[in-house]
């Protein structure tokens, strides 16, 4: 009974914050809970939201991945460098920011799988890496100036409700969220996650998991790179800074384990939500920025004691 309580808590508690919060700040402020208000929150976490859904395969296999915010800000350097330096058309510069975004994932992977660094050092080594060359492509200047039709992606709201970069946001939470429930793949993530040498002699291949997954994550920094290049209009080398916070944030206060084998798309989605409610209602509620920080930290922390609480009284 108590064990079945304590599940039932650790699964639902990510969607009552959520509903709790969603109250609160409707009765705080007349803003808040209007459908523009609402719209432009979707808007303003969707590259959270597509990076989060990388982040989540990688912290059910246990891991972790701090290069994110720094990848994402490769993804927009190079590609701004291949429109605007090199002229190429500006379909295959958004798949060559893409596909070497992948490149850092792979070689975080190899190195965790490989080499057999924690996969906190062999990420914060490709975070300095990646930054460092998003930086260098062009000696820290920015690049403006992209396609209209480009920058409508995130600003044209089709049918009155949804913009394109929305709805791949939600078609990635869809398709990944199938995935994990009903693909065996998903259920190897599980299995690496509880234990990585007992998925290893079930006949798991662990290591190359590991390195596709890690390859994914950067992936999707990547296409949040491009979702935030179609937001701002511009490609700046600061892009992303901290960025990878924001995402651990949001899969751990959905409900995801740090050790792993614990979590899934539908509570990393409630958790992307409490991020950007929080950070949209304190806003509007004119709360020191500073305030807002020790705000989110709080809810971090409280979420991680429940994690803890809940894997002692199993």
């Amino acid at each position: 009974m108590r064990t079945a309580l304590v599940r039932i808590i650790g699964t639902f508690a990510p969607l009552f914050g959520l509903i709790l919060l969603t109250c609160f700040l409707a009765i705080s402020t007349d803003t808040f809970f209007t459908v523009r208000n609402l719209l432009n929150v979707m808007d303003q976490v969707t590259v959270i939201g597509v990076m989060a859904v990388g982040m989540t395969f990688v912290i059910l296999i246990g891991g972790i991945d701090l290069s994110v915010g720094s990848v994402l800000a490769w993804s927009v350097m190079s590609m701004g460098y291949c429109y605007q330096y090199w002229g190429l058309p500006f379909p295959l510069c958004i798949a060559i920011a893409i596909a070497t975004s992948a490149l850092f994932g792979a070689f975080s992977g190899v190195l965790i799988t490989a080499a057999k660094l924690p996969p906190f050092i062999a990420t914060l080594a490709t975070m300095s890496i990646a930054r460092g060359m998003a930086g260098l492509i062009t000696d820290g200047r920015q690049i403006v100036g992209f396609p209209d039709w480009f920058n409508d992606l995130a600003i044209v709201r089709h049918f009155g409700v949804l913009s394109v970069t929305v709805g791949i946001m939600l078609a990635l939470f869809v398709v990944f969220a199938i995935y994990l429930k009903f693909r065996a793949g998903g259920r190897d993530l599980y299995a690496i996650g509880g234990n990585p040498e007992v998925a290893r002699l079930s006949g798991i291949r662990v290591q190359s998991v590991t390195i596709g997954v890690y390859t994914l994550c950067a992936t999707l920094a990547g296409l949040a790179g491009v979702i935030l290049a179609a937001r701002l209009d511009s490609a700046q080398p600061s892009a992303g800074l901290a960025y990878e916070l924001d995402t651990i944030a949001a899969v751990i206060i959905g409900g995801a384990s740090l050790s792993g084998g614990v979590g899934g798309i539908g509570g990393t989605a409630i958790g992307v939500l409490i991020i950007g409610f929080l950070n949209n209602g304190l806003n509007l509620l004119r709360v020191s920025p500073f305030v807002q920080q020790v705000i989110i930290g709080a809810v971090i922390a409280l979420a991680v004691v429940i994690d803890t609480w809940r894997r002692r009284i199993r």
